[in-house]
């Protein structure tokens, strides 16, 4: 089925809905704005891919696939950009007279994709990302990128510690006793 570029994720569904059991595939592209949360979002020129299939089901039609969005953002530990892609499961109904949060609407034999698929993104999207998961991140006395360089900075020692700090070092020394120099029974 063509896709149509004004509503690249409109399905004119009219001839699905004739018969129970009716599958369609369908994989749909296109731009959606506003794509973003607080820590990360999909580029505004970017398409968003669903590869779902369409059944005809009583009272409506059920749509199963997948959707793929390429995100960006600033990775919270090095503050270095950050980009990944998304693959997202999707399961919905798409029902007449739908409330758009158990089902979706469907308006005519028309399935419109869109909010599914904006739904399933921003669900999705990182809100604080990581340029990888093994990110070393910033030094937090002097500032350098720790993935790029080693630093030689000591942790500032802090008065308030000094007692536990005193305890590490009786750890591995002889006045450690087991249960058994406790003197209870």
């Amino acid at each position: 089925m063509a896709t149509t570029t004004a509503r690249p994720f409109l399905v004119h569904g009219a001839q699905l809905r004739r018969q129970v059991g009716t599958r369609w595939h369908e994989v749909r592209h296109g731009v959606i704005e506003d794509l973003a949360c607080s820590g990360s979002a999909v580029p505004e020129d970017a398409e968003v891919e669903a590869d779902v299939v369409l059944e005809s089901v009583v009272g409506g039609v059920a749509v199963a696939g997948t959707v793929r969005a390429r995100w960006v953002g600033t990775c919270r530990r090095c503050l270095e950009p950050a980009t990944d892609t998304l693959v997202v499961p999707v399961r919905e109904h798409f029902t007449e007279g739908g409330d758009g949060e158990e089902t979706y609407p469907l308006h005519d034999g028309e399935v419109d994709l869109e909010p599914m698929v904006r739904d399933a993104v921003l669900l999705e999207l990182p809100q604080a990302p990581l340029c990888r998961p093994e990110c070393l991140g910033l030094c937090p006395w002097c500032g350098v990128n720790r993935n790029e360089e080693q630093c030689t900075c000591e942790p500032p020692r802090r008065e308030r510690w000094a007692a536990l700090d005193a305890l590490k070092g009786l750890e591995g020394s002889a006045g450690t006793a087991g249960p058994e120099g406790t003197g209870r029974r």
